[in-house]
């Protein structure tokens, strides 16, 4: 896995945190702001999950098993674009909140894969 990867997921899912937490202090919705801000947090995540399996497919093996690691891999692709749809249906503040949550539970899943890996 690129370690470096991993961080810049890890950074911007908090920048992402920070500035929907943000957003639910003023009380204030999701807006289109943000959605690029998650757009560009998912990218990051679906480019660590082709370079996950790309590297599996190489014939790497993480520390803690592949089915754990590709278990992960996917949940921290899914993390954000579900708090996203999930701020959608909710338009106040505590969609920003939704956000902002999903936001950190990517962060801490980047930790966890960091870890998995054997890094």
């Amino acid at each position: 896995m690129l370690d470096a990867l991993t961080v810049a997921v890890a950074v911007t899912a908090l920048a992402l945190a920070a500035w929907c937490g943000y957003a639910a202090y003023r009380d204030q919705p999701t807006k289109d702001w943000h959605f690029i801000g998650m757009a560009v947090v998912s990218a990051l995540a679906l480019a660590q999950l082709v370079i996950g399996v790309v590297e599996l497919a190489r014939g790497e093996q993480p520390d803690q098993g592949k089915a754990i690691f590709i278990a992960y891999l996917i949940g921290a692709f899914a993390a954000v674009p579900a708090a996203g749809f999930l701020s959608l249906t909710e338009r106040t503040r505590w969609g920003s909140v939704t956000v902002a949550a999903g936001a950190v539970v990517l962060a801490v899943l980047e930790v966890r894969l960091y870890d998995i890996w054997g890094n």
